[in-house]
């Protein structure tokens, strides 16, 4: 039998603190406050320990950005990644393409697919991300990309590169924090 996970409260939010089963709400987890790039809450852990000690097969996130604002730089990885909008407008920038997105629209990347978002409409534009985590424990895990298209959204690297602190040089530090309040629908 499974165990129920043990859940640890935090001064940012419920975390797991043993492996198992839990059910927790996303509001009273840990969130990541990314100016220029919305906020984040990782569900499946967040750094390099958490991930493969409590969450070794699937990556899964929700992304909230605002108009204008890009959710990540503009890269391929060696997963399958995968992208359900659950609420507002967005542009997926996919292969130097735009196309716009919307509420219940879902995106499949097949590995090494370039693509990030960009917010677009009214609101904010809340997405769903999961990917699988096979093979990156071992890496590669995949390159943030230079594109033109994905310039006009503040999403592309200054250069090809795996180097994080490159491709996100020109934000803020993230901070970790509790939810915030509003950004989901309700």
């Amino acid at each position: 039998m499974v165990p129920e996970a043990e859940l640890e409260e935090t001064e940012v939010g419920l975390l797991p603190k043993s492996q198992g089963w839990f059910v927790m709400n996303v509001q009273d987890t840990r969130w990541f406050d990314k100016p220029g790039q919305g906020f984040s809450v990782s569900l499946t852990g967040y750094d390099e320990y958490e991930a493969e000690t409590f969450f070794p097969m699937l990556g899964m996130s929700i992304r909230v950005v605002k108009p204008g604002e890009p959710s990540t730089t503009y890269h391929w990885e060696t997963e399958q990644e995968d992208f359900l909008v659950l609420a507002g407008e967005g542009i997926l920038i996919v292969e130097g393409q735009e196309r716009p997105v919307k509420q219940w629209d879902f995106v499949h990347c097949p590995p090494e697919t370039k693509h990030a978002f960009a917010g677009a409409g009214d609101g904010p534009c809340v997405i769903l991300c999961a990917s699988s985590r096979q093979f990156q424990k071992d890496g590669p895990w995949g390159f943030y990309c230079a594109d033109e298209t994905a310039a006009k959204y503040n999403a592309s690297s200054p250069e090809d590169t795996q180097d994080g602190e490159i491709a996100y040089a020109r934000f803020q530090d993230v901070r970790a924090t509790r939810y915030p309040g509003g950004l989901l629908p309700s």
